[in-house]
């Protein structure tokens, strides 16, 4: 009795996850640089030499091995009723506050982009010469392929949406199922058309600002596409196992969250540097 539970939160035991992803993420980091600058490491007293691409694909490999163990423990207290009303407030609230980040996160590529649209740089600078895009760069048209992409996104937002509402207004499995499935459908083709955009491009990443601004913010955006993806396949394979009920369903909430805030960035950055850019 000295150690019953009379409180509505949950103490976590003890965890490796955290310092496992904090662990993978800095190797991750560490070998995108080294990647980037040709550069490697030594270890093992110099006997193994690891280059950048292998120590971004180890720490890679590591950040996913944690999020399935981490995430794979979350879904267990779900299911045996660790998550109480209290819990799932501050899970809610984690999960905004984790968006709010990814919003500051695009803003600060917008930024860029409207910075040196708005105000090029001068004479001094033969790479751009106060003309923004600068001179020699040929950009997309956005009412062929982006405009396409954009109506893919938003309709994998309004299945995925429709998904949402048959789980909450009646729990109906197969149209849930059916508009999870279209939802990553679409998601995956918006990946394929993006991937098609970029091998067409008639400019480079490294060069001019133009290129490093769109293929920075666009890319960014393409791994949250890839992301939330991910998320969403995740959430039907979970359909399928009846873990989700209209009253607990928050890993399926989240997941549509996501995917809006995917919408949207696309629609800003459509809207600025496919349209406005041009």
């Amino acid at each position: 009795m000295a150690h019953a539970k009379n409180h509505d939160y949950h103490i976590l035991s003890p965890s490796i996850w955290p310092l496992l992803g904090a662990l993978f993420g800095f190797i991750m980091l560490f070998g995108a640089v080294a990647w980037m600058s040709g550069g490697a490491m030594t270890i093992l007293f110099e006997s193994i030499t690891l280059e950048g691409p292998w120590l971004f694909l180890i720490g890679f490999v590591g950040v996913l091995y944690t999020m399935f163990g981490w995430w794979g423990e979350t879904i267990k207290e779900n299911g045996i009723g660790d998550h109480t009303p209290v819990v799932l407030i501050g899970l809610r609230y984690g999960f905004i506050l984790f968006i709010m980040s990814e919003v500051m996160f695009f803003f600060a590529w917008f930024w860029s982009f409207f910075k040196h649209a708005l105000y090029p740089m001068g004479p001094d600078s033969p790479k751009i010469d106060g003309v923004f895009p600068p001179a020699g760069i040929e950009t997309f048209d956005p009412w062929h392929l982006p405009l396409i992409n954009t109506l893919i996104l938003l309709c994998s937002g309004a299945a995925a949406t429709w998904a949402h509402h048959a789980l909450v207004h009646g729990n109906k499995r197969d149209e849930i199922k059916q508009g999870l499935t279209i939802a990553i459908l679409l998601g995956l083709l918006f990946t394929v058309l993006q991937a098609y955009e970029y091998s067409h491009a008639a400019f480079g990443f490294a060069g001019n600002i133009y290129g490093a601004n769109f293929f920075m913010a666009t890319g960014f955006h393409g791994a949250h596409v890839i992301i939330g993806t991910i998320f969403l396949f995740i959430c039907l394979l979970r359909v399928y196992k009846g873990h989700f009920t209209p009253e607990n369903h928050l890993g399926f909430e989240a997941a549509a969250w996501y995917w809006h805030f995917v919408d949207v960035v696309w629609l800003f950055l459509f809207a600025s540097i496919y349209v406005w850019g041009q």
